[in-house]
C-alpha cells in the first residue's frame, strides 16, 4: 500500500511516527514538506535561532516540493504555498493520504488536489471542542472536515470536535498526540544526578521545584505561572521555579522576578536531548496555557519523566492526560489564586506528588507512537476498503 503525507515541515514530534510506519511490510510511505527551515526559520516565536539536536530526515522517504514564495512559514498561512504537488502525486500513485491539519496553504493545497484525484483522505489535526466558536466558524469546519474520509483523533476533545461537526463515530480512529517515550525514558537514565542539576538551577532537595516549558508568548500565560507562584511562596518558603523558553515575552518575565525578589531560575532554550535535565530537577509542571495551547506535548515529555501536571482548563490535553489527585491538577484558567492553592498541596504533600508522577508516567504509556500507528493502519484499511 502506498501512502502520502503531507506536513508543513519537519516536526520532531511527527518523526517517530514516520519512521514506524515506514517499517510496517505492507506499507510505502513518503511524506512531502513544504520546506525546510534553516535555524532562523526555525526559531521563529523561540526568540533564538536554533536547529533540533535529533535526526528529523532519517528512517522514512521523504520530498521536498518547491515553495511559491519565501514567505515565513510561521508567521503567514500562505507562506507554504508550493508548485508541483499534483504532478507528484500523479508519478507515485497513492491510496491514500494523511493530510495533518489544515492550518497551512500547504495542506489545503494537499486536501483539495487529493479530492481531485480521487486519493482517500485522512486528517489528523488537533483542534478540540473546548473553545467556543462562532456560527460562521463552524459552518466553515463543517465544510472542510466533510472533504475527509477519516479521521485521526488526538484526544478525547479532538475527538468530541469532530463529532460534534457531524463526523460519524465509524470515520474517527485513534491516534494520539505523543512524544517518543522510549527517548526521553532513556535520556532521564543518562542525565546527571538530581542533586546536581538541582544545585546547577539554584534549589536544595527540601525546595518544591515548578516547571514551566515553552515559549514565552501570549497564549502560553508564564506571568500567570509567575504571578501563581509569587502567591504560593507567602504561605511556603519552600517553593521555587524554573523557566525552560525564550520568547517575546523574556524581558517581561525576569523583570517581574527581579523585582518580586522571586527564587526562579530561566534556563533558556533546552533542545531535545537536554530538556529531560530539566524534567529530571523539577516536582511538577505547570501549564497555564489558554485555548490556543490545543494539546501541550510538554505535559506527555513530563509525564514520560515520571512528573504530575497542573493546567488550565482550557488546555487541550487535560481531558485525557489529568485526573484531579491523579495525574495533576486542572485549574481554572487565568485564575491565579486557584492555582497557588494547586501548588500549595502539591508542594505539602511529598508522598501524594510521589504517587501522581508514578501515575502519570503510566498514564502516558497509552499516548505512544505505537497506538498512533495502529490508529493509523486501521484509518488506512477503512478508506481503501471504502473506496476499493
Amino acid at each position: 500500500m502506498r501512502i502520502v503525507a503531507f506536513t508543513t515541515h519537519p516536526i520532531q514530534y511527527q518523526i517517530p511516527w514516520f519512521q514506524k510506519l515506514s517499517r510496517i511490510s505492507n506499507v510505502e510511505l513518503r511524506v512531502y514538506f513544504a520546506l525546510l527551515p534553516g535555524a532562523e526559520e526555525q526559531g521563529q516565536g523561540f526568540g533564538i535561532p536554533f536547529s533540533w539536536d535529533i535526526p528529523l530526515l532519517d528512517g522514512y522517504s521523504w520530498e521536498l516540493l518547491p515553495r511559491i514564495n519565501q514567505i515565513p512559514f510561521i508567521t503567514h498561512f500562505r507562506g507554504t504555498r508550493v508548485s508541483g504537488l499534483k504532478a507528484a502525486l500523479r508519478t507515485y500513485k497513492p491510496d491514500a493520504a494523511l493530510i495533518l491539519g489544515w492550518h497551512s496553504a500547504f495542506m489545503l493545497q494537499a486536501l483539495v488536489a487529493c479530492i481531485q484525484l480521487g486519493i482517500p483522505r485522512i486528517v489528523r489535526g488537533d483542534s478540540n471542542n473546548l473553545q467556543p466558536r462562532p456560527k460562521w466558524k463552524q459552518l466553515i469546519h463543517r465544510v472542510l472536515l466533510s472533504g475527509f474520509n477519516a479521521f485521526l483523533a488526538v484526544g478525547k476533545a479532538n475527538r468530541d470536535f469532530y463529532l460534534g461537526n457531524g463526523v460519524k463515530e465509524r470515520r474517527i480512529f485513534f491516534a494520539p498526540h505523543f512524544v517518543d517515550n522510549e527517548r526521553l525514558q532513556r535520556q532521564l537514565t543518562q542525565a546527571p544526578p538530581r542533586n546536581e542539576l538541582r544545585h546547577r538551577w539554584g534549589f536544595s532537595n527540601k525546595d518544591c521545584c515548578f516547571l514551566y516549558v515553552g515559549k514565552l508568548e501570549p497564549k502560553k500565560r508564564v506571568m500567570d505561572f509567575l504571578t501563581s507562584l509569587q502567591l504560593a511562596r507567602q504561605r511556603n518558603p519552600n517553593v521555587r521555579g524554573l523557566v525552560v523558553g525564550s520568547g517575546a515575552l523574556k524581558a517581561q518575565a525576569e523583570d517581574y522576578v527581579l523585582h518580586q525578589g522571586l527564587p526562579v531560575t530561566f534556563a533558556g532554550f533546552l533542545n531535545q536531548t537536554k530538556i529531560t535535565e530539566a524534567y529530571a530537577a523539577a516536582d511538577c509542571l505547570v501549564l497555564p496555557s489558554d485555548f490556543g495551547e490545543t494539546w501541550g506535548l510538554v505535559i506527555n515529555e513530563a509525564m514520560a519523566c515520571g512528573l504530575p501536571a497542573i493546567v488550565s482548563d482550557r488546555v487541550g490535553s487535560g481531558p485525557d492526560l489529568i485526573e484531579d489527585g491523579v495525574t495533576g491538577y486542572v485549574s481554572r484558567f487565568a485564575d491565579t489564586g486557584v492555582l497557588a492553592e494547586r501548588m500549595l498541596f502539591v508542594a505539602a504533600n511529598s508522598n501524594e506528588r510521589t504517587t501522581m508522577g508514578k501515575n502519570a508516567r503510566a498514564r502516558i504509556e497509552r499516548y505512544s507512537v505505537d497506538q498512533a500507528v495502529l490508529g493509523t493502519v486501521q484509518a488506512l484499511a477503512y478508506v481503501t476498503q471504502m473506496s476499493g
